[in-house]
Order: structure tokens, then sequence, then C-alpha cells
């Protein structure tokens, strides 16, 4: 049985709690990925000052069955994954996930798709905060 943990929340990010979610005697690797608010955007004409992250209703469902698909494979032992919504700072995290397997190289190919997975199917859009005081768009 693989543990699955998939939440969309509007609190901080706890990497512990991922760490721990994917525990498993059986893992010799757990990947992590932790995304942070960084201060730039390369589509951004000027400096990142803050996002704010919006997600549909859905989203929490997209990211199960994401995570539920993934967890098929039976090499894969743990997925625990959160996005943050709401106003971040930059150096806030946006995104935490891990995935626990027997051994590395599963381990950092499962997470880096649960990853991509995450930012091109799950329906969460950011508001760029710009140190002009203007904002874009990503996502829409």
């Amino acid at each position: 049985m693989t543990t699955i943990l998939a939440r969309i929340v509007d609190t901080d990010l706890d990497v512990s709690a991922h760490l721990a979610a994917v525990a498993d005697p059986r893992a010799g690797a757990v990947a992590a990925f932790v995304g942070q608010v960084r201060d730039h955007d390369p589509d951004a004409d000027g400096q990142v000052t803050a996002l704010e992250y919006s997600a549909h209703p859905d989203a929490e469902l997209v990211l199960r069955r994401i995570c539920t698909e993934l967890a098929a494979d039976p090499e894969v032992l743990g997925i625990a994954v959160s996005h943050r919504t709401g106003a971040l700072a930059v150096g806030d995290l946006a995104i935490v996930a891990c995935v626990a397997t027997a051994h590395r190289a599963r381990a950092f190919d499962v997470c880096r798709e649960l990853v991509e997975r995450v930012k091109t199917e799950v329906p969460i859009w950011k508001r760029q905060k710009l140190a002009d005081g203007t904002h874009t768009w990503v996502g829409l």
C-alpha cells in the first residue's frame, strides 16, 4: 500500500511533515522538491516582490488523481505533495513534494514527474506582484 498525501492549503508548508508522511522501512531513498518564491521571473518586467496563488475548487482532486496514478508504480512507496494558495512573500514555500522508493533513481524520476504534472495539470494560477506596483498573471 502506497501512502499518499495530496493537499492544497492556505497555510505554511512543512518539509518535515512531508518527509514523515512518506517514511517507510522499505524505502532506501526519498527525493524531495521544495519550490519557493523567488524575486524574479524571466517573463516579468521587473523585480517580483510577492505572489498570490489561487486554485480552482477541484484542484485538490486533480492533485490526488496525479498522485494516485504515480502511486500505481509498485516501486513507489509514498508520495506527499502540497501546494500553497494565498499571499506568499519572497522566500516562502509554494510547493513541497516528496517521493519514497527503494532506490534513488526511481525516487528522483517520480518526484520530477510529480512536480512537472502539478505545474501543467493542476488548475492553480499565480499573480506576480512587481516592485513598480504592477502585476502579471501566470497560468491563465
